[in-house]
């Protein structure tokens, strides 16, 4: 079986060069061709691939463009298998057997590639070599055994390594030159590998070193370049690639589960199924489901979870508590009316369910800084995506979700890798509360919320006039912030709050359970701390645990607010004296 490598090169030659040298000293001989088509080199790139007798050139007089050029590289390869490679790469010992291994894992698989130093779309790994020599040092040993533990199937590979089967190419046809002189050709391509039937996969077991795009970002209209392929793939396929080929892999680690554990998974807004990919490939016993408006995105996801209806209210066609985790990624501030769509999936969650979400931070210092120099910058992602309808603070995230009845709250602010000016930030913190200056930092918020109803456990426990061991136990699995918060959300006003504080508190005092009475009588407190029953109420219970010193304080304070409390308190605590003493 050979393998037809095929490079293009538009100058460059020290890359080339290296490139060209690694193949020979880390590929098997008699296993490969090389064809080079050159676009019309002007640094004697040329001349020397004339010496080169183990090299098929193709030379020629334009610059042809990626695509074109690569075509025309398959067009006289007598390989079975294509191997599309830039010239910017260093291969390393074990790169093809291990991609062919994979490859040839099953008939399903119809490309493959790996993972790099230089790359986008998290197909990059951290290095920590410094040269050529320790390079190979590292890639040896990191290539040093074939592992299918270590394949993972994508949404597209990256085509500065993209390793086809030549039956493959046959049936899908060439790459398309609509998108000359490149960039995009390999969404396009990976998105026909896939709509054949085809599968992806990602080698992370295998390492080639990558100095990373050196035509392309030396030409300064690179970026408009990139819009306009981006608009030609739209076009094509009546999807944004960027967004529809967007995984998550933090939300796979939110996911509180054994990954032998079966369970039911919807995605709202799943593009083409990138999170779902990552989630079935942790979770292989996991059903999955998605939510996808957009027709084209929706046939590549149905290819890897069931496909979900939702008309334009998001009431879906299945039926309520079917789904034990509802994921909303990065696609919450895009709609109307976000609340809305919180509450409504909260009711198509198992009653132990969980809503997982990643929402941008409007607070991010990028963003401030931008509005105080005067400017409104739009983009594609985080929260001055050009799509976004709404913007959210860590503040407005908690309220959406207590006010629709979420507890178990875990919000987690992430960096994306750059920090706020320290300088810049002194002269804020004037202006801003210090203890939202850490809040600037958060490019994005991770988001876990439980379906559990707190809200309506503290509303029964309200109106209750009796003991309810039952309501005690529903709340034993809420942190006291969470109850606290849930409180102030149920009865509103703080007299009312206060009086239902005392109510948990001292039902949990006659429970027997000292452990949580404390912190309700001292929230009492901090709401009034004049308060008469707070004061009694804390005063007895300090005593009671042996806390003398304390409870004197409280009762002093009591002394001064109730006279008539005050002298209760004291026949009461002369009782429990006298049957202390008889026990």
């Amino acid at each position: 079986m050979k393998t037809s490598i095929i490079i293009l090169t538009y100058n460059k030659l020290d890359y080339t060069i290296q490139c060209i040298e690694s193949i020979r000293l880390y590929t098997s001989p008699g296993t490969y061709e090389i064809i080079i088509v050159d676009n019309n080199s002007t640094d004697g790139t040329r001349d020397w691939l004339e010496q080169q007798d183990d090299v098929i050139s193709i030379l020629n007089e334009n610059n042809m463009g990626f695509p074109r050029g690569c075509n025309q590289g398959i067009d006289i390869a007598s390989g079975t298998n294509i191997l599309l490679l830039n010239n910017d790469v260093i291969v390393t010992e074990n790169w093809l057997d291990n991609m062919l291994n994979c490859l040839y894992s099953s008939n399903k698989v119809g490309a493959v590639s790996c993972v790099t130093n230089s790359c986008t779309y998290l197909q990059e790994i951290p290095v920590d070599y410094t040269d050529l020599e320790s390079m190979q040092a590292f890639a040896s040993q990191y290539n040093s055994k074939s592992n299918p533990s270590a394949w993972e199937e994508r949404l597209k590979l990256i085509g500065f390594c993209m390793l086809i089967k030549k039956s493959v190419v046959d049936q899908i046809g060439l790459l398309d030159e609509v998108f000359s002189p490149g960039n995009y050709e390999d969404d396009d391509y990976s998105t026909r590998i896939r709509m054949a039937g085809y599968k992806l996969l990602l080698c992370r077991d295998t390492f080639i070193h990558h100095y990373g795009s050196t035509s392309f970002k030396e030409n300064r209209r690179y970026f408009d370049l990139l819009n306009r392929n981006k608009k030609k793939f739209i076009d094509k396929w009546g999807f944004n690639p960027n967004k529809a080929f967007y995984f998550n892999p933090d939300m796979v680690e939110l996911i509180d589960m054994p990954i032998d554990a079966e369970f039911k998974l919807l995605e709202v807004n799943c593009g083409c199924g990138g999170t779902l990919l990552k989630i079935k490939e942790k979770f292989m016993n996991s059903k999955l489901y998605g939510i996808e408006i957009n027709e084209n995105a929706a046939n590549l996801s149905a290819m890897v979870a069931k496909r979900v209806q939702a008309d334009l209210h998001f009431n879906l066609s299945c039926p309520e508590q079917s789904f034990d985790y509802i994921i909303i990624s990065d696609s919450l501030q895009r709609f109307y009316d976000p609340n809305q769509i919180v509450s409504t999936m909260k009711r198509y969650l198992t009653p132990k369910g969980k809503l997982l979400m990643s929402v941008p931070n409007v607070m991010h210092h990028s963003v401030i800084k931008g509005l105080l120099d005067g400017e409104w910058t739009y983009g594609e992602y985080g929260a001055m995506d050009i799509d976004n309808l709404r913007f959210f603070t860590l503040k407005e995230i908690y309220k959406m979700l207590l006010e629709n009845g979420y507890s178990n709250l875990s919000i987690i602010g992430q960096n994306n890798g750059t920090f706020a000016n320290p300088e810049w930030v002194h002269n804020l913190s004037g202006v801003i509360d210090k203890e939202l200056i850490p809040q600037l930092d958060a490019f994005q918020y991770l988001v876990s919320a439980s379906n559990n109803e707190l809200g309506t456990v503290i509303d029964e426990i309200r109106v209750a006039s009796e003991l309810s061991i039952d309501c005690l136990t529903k709340l034993d699995d809420f942190h006291f912030d969470e109850i606290f918060n849930n409180i102030q959300l149920v009865v509103g006003a703080d007299e009312e709050a206060l009086q239902l504080l005392n109510k948990i508190g001292s039902w949990y005092f006659e429970k027997g359970d000292y452990k949580r009475v404390l912190p309700f009588f001292q929230k009492g407190l901090e709401i009034n701390s004049t308060d008469t029953d707070t004061l009694y109420n804390v005063s007895y219970f300090l005593m009671f645990i042996g806390e003398t010193e304390i409870a004197t304080n409280y009762i002093r304070q009591l002394h001064e607010v109730d006279q008539n409390a005050f002298n209760d308190l004291l026949m009461v605590l002369a009782d429990f004296k006298k049957d202390a003493q008889n026990v």
